[in-house]
């Protein structure tokens, strides 16, 4: 589907750009088809072979889209390594949950892992005539692949907050079906939008041949920044603006937020972890757009539930909205996998055409995650008496004070709205007495006017149960994030043990 849909999109948008590189040069969809059979035929000439898995350790730029799609084009298994992680990260990834067959690396990835693989060098171009330049060989082009839907073109790694990455396996077939669910499969109604995670990313890896369907211009950004996302907003008048909530949070910080122009965007879209109320209310107000949040993991293929751009504000601000066309849900009992009833706290299940194929050459966790034909997410959440999902966390992060279970999550949302807080996660602190208590990790909104724990407490009384709120508070200028630009909470935990 990736290699086709490049053939494609180069004869029905040849001229559009594909890519632009944060130096501003651009590479039409004409010239990536090329670039990719070019780029395909010398990576062939150096060994390269079909159902290979090749490591792309490369920074999040064109090149980085083109090895990908040069890769698709000889049946070659892209296993993509965020730049992000350090090289003993990177190594594990490579070595161990990849197994690749070889890499292709910048030196400066390649620094320091100590790899097992063949290891082909690469270089991040300055310009469009420059892309994969030693790696190309001129006007010529792999032979076409024939049809087969269950080829595996992509290995995805997942985030690993909760231990070793795995690596979501991703077929011809089921990028397919992202792009129906996610676009609808339609062609040539794309705009320009920016790259907000790391190329490795399921947003970019699942997600890209959609975009060239459609005829997207992909904006390209290694590093996220705010300044860079709101310059090219503003710049190529995009009409959306993404990321995760974070991101969106740093971006209405910015000091010079209003000095840009933003009347060309429609709509603020959020995915990960729920957005604060706060971030949901101010983003509607300074961009002047609607907002919807988006709910998915990387192993169903980044596709899951959203909120209606037009759904009451309880939904908006509270939970991640309702399964997308195709998506079914479920909140099933952790213990007994059985489906629990609206209202009751489970794992959140899907089931859905965009769903892993399962995890790289690991039988028994893919057993387990997808057992009784549904993706087993790990997160924990519960159905609201409008058919809307509320999450609580991830399984595993609600612990034990008393006899009771408390879900950080639920504190953090209400929190969120105190005057003084700009930013909060909640984790639990060993207690001798109740096993564990809640300690409030808190940005203030003015670093001179912090909160108290007494104001933090009386202000959330309002709103949950007293047993659910912390009982500790420590401040703090920023959170932690993982590679995925999460909250790192196993960071924050860490400091409390």
């Amino acid at each position: 589907m990736w290699a086709e849909t490049i053939r494609a999109s180069g004869k029905r948008f040849p001229d559009r750009p594909a890519l632009v590189a944060e130096e501003g040069w651009a590479v039409s969809f004409a010239h990536f088809d090329r670039l990719t059979d070019e780029v395909a035929v010398g990576l062939a000439r150096r060994g390269v072979s079909h159902g290979e898995v090749v490591a792309l350790l490369v920074p999040s730029s064109v090149d980085y889209l083109v090895l990908y799609g040069a890769l698709a084009k000889l049946g070659a298994i892209t296993a993509g390594v965020s730049s992000r992680l350090p090289a003993s990260e990177r190594a594990v990834l490579v070595n161990d949950v990849a197994e690749a067959d070889r890499a292709i690396a910048t030196g400066a990835m390649a620094e320091g892992m100590g790899m097992d693989t063949d290891v082909i060098e690469a270089w991040v171009a300055d310009g469009p005539d420059s892309v994969c330049a030693d790696l190309r060989v001129e006007n010529e082009a792999p032979a076409r692949l024939p049809s087969d839907g269950d080829r595996p073109v992509a290995v995805v790694f997942t985030s690993g907050t909760t231990g070793v990455p795995k690596g979501a396996t991703f077929t011809d077939q089921i990028l397919a079906d992202i792009a129906v669910v996610d676009t609808g499969n339609g062609w040539g109604e794309g705009g320009p939008i920016t790259s907000n995670t790391q190329m490795a990313h399921i947003g970019v890896m699942g997600k890209i041949p959609a975009q060239f369907a459609v005829g997207t211009t992909l904006h390209v950004i290694d590093k996220w920044s705010a300044t860079a996302v709101l310059e090219a907003v503003s710049r190529y008048r995009m009409p959306a603006v993404g990321g995760v909530a974070p991101q969106i949070a740093l971006m209405l910080r910015h000091p010079d937020f209003d000095q840009y122009d933003f009347s060309s965007v429609k709509l603020v879209v959020t995915g990960g972890a729920p957005s604060p109320p706060d971030v949901i209310e101010e983003a509607q107000q300074r961009f002047g757009a609607d907002w919807t949040q988006r709910y998915a993991c990387t192993e169903g293929g980044g596709i899951g539930t959203f909120t209606w751009i037009d759904a009451p504000m309880e939904e908006m601000l509270y939970t991640v909205g309702r399964p997308r066309p195709g998506i079914k849900v479920e909140v099933r009992d952790p213990d007994s996998d059985q489906a629990v009833p609206d209202g009751t706290v489970g794992e959140v299940c899907f089931q859905s055409p965009t769903v892993m194929a399962g995890y790289w050459r690991d039988p028994v966790a893919t057993a387990e995650a997808l057992r009784g034909g549904w993706l087993h997410t790990g997160d924990q959440g519960w159905i609201d008496d409008t058919g809307c999902l509320r999450l609580v966390g991830r399984r595993g992060e609600g612990f034990h004070r008393g006899g009771y279970v408390v879900f950080p999550v639920e504190a953090e949302k209400v929190l969120a709205w105190h005057p003084k807080v700009a930013g909060v996660c909640m984790v639990p602190r060993p207690d001798e007495v109740m096993g564990a208590v809640g300690v409030a990790v808190v940005i203030p909104s003015d670093p001179a006017d912090p909160p108290t724990l007494e104001e933090l407490r009386t202000f959330g009384q309002q709103h949950i149960a007293d047993y659910k709120l912390p009982e500790h508070l420590r401040l703090t200028d920023a959170f932690p994030l993982t590679p995925m630009s999460k909250i790192d909470r196993g960071a924050l935990e860490a400091a409390e043990t």
